[in-house]
């Protein structure tokens, strides 16, 4: 039956590439031998009158225009871009962009030799090629090549603000309309050679997407077979009444028996958790608040068995930002109906703190004294706003001097409040303290809280709604990202680790641990389509790709 699919799927892919061969020879052929003379197929008034108002600098302009689609250039972008795609493990996106670029240029020789058109009577400030005009070898490479660059910036930044990747992808696809218009202003194409380019490079991308196989997906919950699970809780948040719920939503989606492990308040659940993956189990439901989940990721990182957030605690800020709702029932029943997900973490040292595993926030200063701050009587009775009564206490502590260095570049000097490192970005109530943390960029985000006084907080909450961002010691909030990120304070301060106390320090070093972890979260309309990357990852936007089969 596989056999039959892939002989299928190849016989539809060489339908395809014959079907676009044989349309762009036959619109070569009807552009240079019109049925009954319909037309003039010189086209050759254009061409003139750029020819013949040509400027030194407009010629220097179409010069590089056009050298950015010679072909030494597109080869060596073309092995440049793939060879790092490749190292990032986007085989997909990297055939992707090969396989079009190789393509266009197979189905452009063999089109150019066929139809045979003569290049326009102008002086043609490019000499003599060895094809003819059409179509435009050149455009068809241009669109190819950084065509397909836009969209995969369209595609794999889909996680960052929405500006950046649609800009990003505006600006590729620009490159292949300037290098059509300094071909036509060079003299080396007529106006439809150029526009036959264009079909050519962006039918390509077409083909090759569509060729490229699905990765293939978990089935549905209901149809999979049941995998083992263990519920590893913590005994403080979890009582026995919600505990037997919990089990009985597992049982309900056909996971049992059920192993229910309580967590030591000593290590917030690891032995519980690795007591699990002895005993068997593929999906681990950490329920708890956020010590847990993370004690439970910090054993569950790199073993190939998933994670189930189910938030009972106070901040519960990794089920937030995977967008699980805050019931528990509710969560753990999206999360087994949901799709699986690579997430990075952090890893966290310092003096005096032996290096562990964060997956939200990590923190220095005045957030971690809110922390330590907040007794778990006033937490269970009020929620996270308790938090808010902590921080009224301190928001006239005093600032300290602290040393930034993000991925080994010079040290930065600023006088802070609190300095809090985050794997995610959003906190209770949706405010987006880091606007640009993802939990799979690889990367880590550094805000730095330094109002002056008590105007100095107000402009620092202005800037939190607003999202207003600005460099240097004079902005309330300034932000940094990296893959490592070291701090370093005057004297020892206290310090959180996702929403936990440790132990007073001077310094904290984080290092980012990319697709350390895999877990389960909510459903997407997208899921439907075969996902990138990561297992069970959804597709990106495959209205601009057009597949979903492309890796991420």
């Amino acid at each position: 039956m596989t056999r039959t699919r892939g002989r299928a799927a190849a016989l539809g892919v060489l339908v395809a590439v014959l079907g676009q061969l044989a349309v762009l020879v036959a619109l070569g052929l009807l552009v240079t031998h019109p049925p009954g003379h319909w037309w003039d197929p010189g086209e050759n008034g254009p061409v003139a009158l750029l020819a013949a108002h040509r400027t030194p600098a407009l010629t220097t302009v179409s010069a590089w225009l056009s050298a950015l689609a010679f072909t030494p250039a597109v080869v060596a972008v073309t092995a440049a871009a793939a060879a790092l795609l490749l190292l990032r493990h986007r085989w997909r996106a990297a055939v992707l962009l090969a396989g079009a670029v190789a393509l266009q240029a197979a189905l452009f020789v063999t089109a150019a030799h066929l139809v045979d058109r003569a290049r326009p009577d102008v002086v043609r400030l490019d000499g003599a090629l060895p094809t003819s005009s059409f179509p435009s070898g050149h455009v068809g490479a241009a669109t190819a090549l950084y065509g397909g660059l836009g969209l995969l910036a369209l595609h794999l930044l889909r996680g960052r603000r929405r500006v950046l990747p649609v800009l990003l992808c505006a600006l590729a696809w620009t490159v292949p309309l300037l290098v059509a218009a300094s071909r036509l202003y060079r003299g080396m194409h007529h106006p439809t050679d150029v526009a036959a380019g264009l079909l050519n490079g962006a039918a390509a991308l077409w083909v090759v997407a569509h060729a490229l196989p699905a990765r293939e997906r978990r089935t549905p919950v209901a149809a999979a077979v049941p995998l083992p699970a263990a519920l590893v809780h913590n005994p403080v948040a979890v009582d026995d009444a919600l505990l037997e719920r919990l089990t009985a939503v597992l049982a309900a989606h056909g996971h049992g028996p059920v192993r229910r492990l309580a967590g030591d308040a000593e290590d917030c659940g690891r032995a519980a958790a690795a007591r699990a993956l002895a005993d068997g189990a593929r999906l681990v439901a950490a329920c708890g608040g956020d010590g847990t989940v993370t004690a439970c990721a910090e054993t569950l990182a790199g073993t190939g068995a998933t994670l189930l957030v189910v938030p009972c605690g106070t901040g519960n800020l990794l089920a937030r930002n995977l967008g699980l709702p805050t019931d528990p029932e509710a969560a753990l029943a999206a999360a087994l109906t949901g799709r699986t997900r690579r997430i990075d973490l952090m890893r966290v040292e310092g003096d005096g703190l032996p290096a562990r595993a964060a997956a939200t926030m990590v923190g220095m200063g005045l957030d971690a004294a809110v922390m330590a701050d907040t007794g778990r009587a006033l937490k269970r009775r009020l929620g996270w706003p308790a938090y808010l009564v902590a921080a009224a206490r301190h928001l006239l502590d005093r600032r300290f001097p602290l040393t930034v260095t993000v991925d080994g570049a010079p040290p930065v000097h600023r006088q802070v409040r609190t300095a809090i490192v985050g794997n995610v970005g959003t906190l209770q109530g949706g405010v987006r303290l880091l606007p640009d943390a993802a939990p799979d960029d690889g990367l880590l985000d550094l805000v730095l809280v330094q109002p002056h006084g008590p105007r100095g907080w107000w402009r620092t909450l202005l800037a939190l709604l607003t999202g207003t961002r600005r460099p240097g010691p004079d902005a309330p909030l300034e932000h940094f990202r990296g893959r490592r990120i070291e701090l370093a304070a005057d004297r020892a301060h206290p310090r959180e680790c996702d929403g936990d106390p440790v132990d007073e320090g001077r310094t904290l070093t984080l290092t980012a641990r990319p697709d350390a972890l895999l877990v389960r979260v909510p459903a997407t309309p997208r899921d439907a389509r075969p996902g990138p990357g990561e297992p069970g990852e959804p597709a990106g936007p495959t209205e601009a790709v057009g597949a979903g089969r492309e890796a991420a």
